[in-house]
């Protein structure tokens, strides 16, 4: 079979991160770490797995920062190569039924009967055992050797990991409930405990409108809460979008507009002007989503913050560089991580898990996503895939897919 693998060593990442600055092409040709290779077909890797047949394959940020060798080594010790890209997915299981498949490869998958303190509890996100048991180190599927990944025809599962789906659900809803469960997550622990949602008489402040901004914004709308938000967008289609979502106001970044005054203005905040650098913002958001996880973000979600505030960490970071922590003291501000999701959501004071939420809340009209898949590509087009993924300003892409035939 077809599929698109990434081999992470030393001279390949050299190589990659010399020519990639000349010609991006090149990170994905296979002189650097990502390529398109032809694979055997995928096998069972243990007792309880099975194969599932990919109907779509969903492009996630994390993985075009993997291909851009942006990722920290950090997560080069929880993963194990060579791996084949896709945890965002929807498909077939062995007995036919539509599925989505939670990659996480916690304790059950890995083979594990006694639980993990963390999986015990719920917080399968937490495991410890991401490089034990039966399975190569690996967080996700899609980022370990061995399982498989949806940027291919089929990959392995474990029965733990497999949520079949009710007919009312699309299969553009079915790709879209991996990155809505990230954006729930967040949202059911916005104010540091489960279920701790945002309360109606809050601010919100949701940097970024690409795929995860947007799917943040859409659970916080889809769980009732009526917090009011501002949306930090980059480009005028991803604007539109999270007004279709329910962002009260929209400020564009860039594109000659002053943010930091829009903002202040919105929100009755103060701007003071230092000897050097940005400005310093006396006031802000109640609580702010960091959902992008690049340098520049990150410092503005911080400077974007009232006093007392929290800063909830939704999109990946990685070494920053530039980013000014300052406020993080002078504001007493929480900074918070919002890693994926889990088993021990607490919702209207129901316990479930975050994908059982995603599903339930898609099945129920209370959130439709579909209209965010606007791009679909067969593998073979993965080229022109992440090409319009680097120029969403031109492309409008919001959520990109390999789409393999039904």
């Amino acid at each position: 079979m077809k599929a698109i693998q990434f081999n992470a060593t030393i001279p390949r990442y050299i190589l990659g991160r010399l020519l990639g600055k000349l010609a991006p092409a090149l990170l994905w040709s296979g002189l650097s770490c990502t390529s398109y290779q032809d694979l055997p077909d995928p096998t069972p890797p243990a007792e309880g797995w099975q194969i599932v047949r990919t109907r779509y394959g969903g492009i996630c940020g994390t993985d075009l920062s993997a291909i851009h060798l942006h990722t920290s080594p950090y997560f080069s010790t929880l993963a194990s190569f060579p791996y084949i890209f896709g945890h965002e997915n929807t498909g077939r299981a062995q007995d036919g039924e539509r599925v989505v498949i939670e990659p996480h490869l916690w304790c059950k998958p890995r083979g594990f009967s006694d639980l993990c303190p963390a999986c015990a509890r719920g917080e399968t996100n937490r495991c410890q055992r991401a490089t034990e048991g039966q399975l190569a180190p690996g967080l996700l599927i899609g980022a370990t050797r061995g399982t498989g990944g949806s940027w291919s025809p089929a990959f392995s599962a474990h029965e733990s990991q497999i949520y079949r789906l009710p007919d009312s659900i699309s299969d553009e809803e079915a790709l879209m409930v991996e990155p809505f469960a990230v954006g729930l997550h967040a949202v059911l622990n916005a104010n540091g405990a489960s279920g701790a949602i945002p309360r109606d008489d809050q601010s919100v402040l949701i940097v970024g409108a690409g795929s995860i901004g947007l799917c943040t914004l859409a659970a916080l709308r889809a769980v009732g809460s009526k917090a009011a938000v501002v949306s930090l967008a980059r480009h005028p289609f991803q604007a539109d979008a999270a007004r279709r979502l329910g962002a009260e106001h929209v400020i564009l970044s860039g594109r000659g507009q002053d943010a930091y005054a829009a903002f202040a203005s919105l929100t009755n905040a103060r701007l003071l002007k230092p000897l050097i650098g940005k400005r310093v913002v006396l006031g802000g958001a109640d609580l702010t989503f960091e959902c992008v996880g690049s340098d520049s973000s990150l410092d503005d979600a911080l400077r974007l913050t009232r006093s007392g505030g929290r800063v909830i960490l939704v999109g990946v970071p990685g070494i920053a560089q530039g980013v000014d922590w300052s406020a993080i003291f002078a504001q007493e501000l929480t900074v918070q991580a919002s890693n994926t999701y889990n088993h021990a959501e607490l919702l209207h004071g129901q316990r479930a898990g975050t994908f059982d939420l995603a599903i339930e809340l898609t099945a129920s009209s209370a959130v439709d996503l579909s209209w965010m898949v606007t791009h679909r590509y067969p593998l073979e087009q993965y080229g022109q895939a992440f090409k319009d993924a680097s120029r969403r300003n031109q492309t409008g892409l919001i959520k990109a897919v390999f789409d393999f035939p039904k």
